[in-house]
């Protein structure tokens, strides 16, 4: 009976002995596993530092890329304005000449002509004759540039194309008729460039009637 005791408690202690040795074995084991995942998560920590500035680095770069890409554009389109704007300035000035051309162009001869005059020899007639053409040249060039006078002694004073500057007295006359036109007044179309200076008749008898 002592024997198997004795026999027992020896393989307690070894049992227990196993299982010491064991933890003891894992415990290494698991502190082994921890410093060898502590190693690793340090090592790849410095392995991902460098590839966060590396990527860091090329965004950078992809920036300034786009940087002098928009700054590019940007030249090229404010040179493309500057054109624009100088092309449309020369069309514009372009425009006005050819207006200014085509109304100049049938007043040359008139100018001619009045040069001619001034060289003649003649008789005051004579001189007051060719002043009436020239006169006639130049309504002629006015008519080709839809400039008519306005219409002005006989008829009745209308105050949106005539200007009075006086009136003459007179029962021949019917009342508010221009009787002298001291300016002449002229009409682009329908639209007024200037008023006719004129006198008009005041009949006494129209006027008290």
């Amino acid at each position: 009976m002592t024997r198997v005791r004795d026999a027992f408690n020896r393989w307690s202690r070894m049992g227990q002995d196993g299982e010491k040795k064991n933890m003891d074995t894992e415990t290494t084991q698991n502190d082994s596993a921890e410093q060898t995942a502590q190693v690793d998560v340090e090592a790849g920590t410095e392995q991902e530092q460098p590839s966060t500035q590396d990527a860091a680095q090329v965004e950078i770069e992809q920036l300034r890329g786009e940087n002098s890409q928009l700054k590019d554009r940007l030249a090229r389109a404010q040179a493309e304005f500057d054109n624009a704007r100088k092309r449309e300035a020369k069309e514009r000035q372009d425009a006005r000449d050819y207006a200014v051309q085509g109304a100049v162009e049938p007043f040359l001869g008139v100018m001619d002509n009045f040069q001619l005059a001034l060289k003649a020899d003649g008789s005051a007639e004579q001189l007051r004759s060719g002043v009436e053409l020239i006169l006639k040249q130049m309504e002629d060039a006015l008519r080709g540039l839809n400039v008519q006078a306005v219409e002005a002694v006989g008829a009745q004073f209308d105050p949106r194309i005539h200007e009075a500057l006086g009136s003459i007295e007179t029962k021949e006359h019917p009342d508010h008729q221009v009787l002298e036109e001291i300016r002449r007044g002229y009409k682009l179309r329908d639209k007024l460039l200037r008023p006719a200076l004129v006198r008009i008749a005041v009949n006494p008898a129209q006027v008290s009637e």
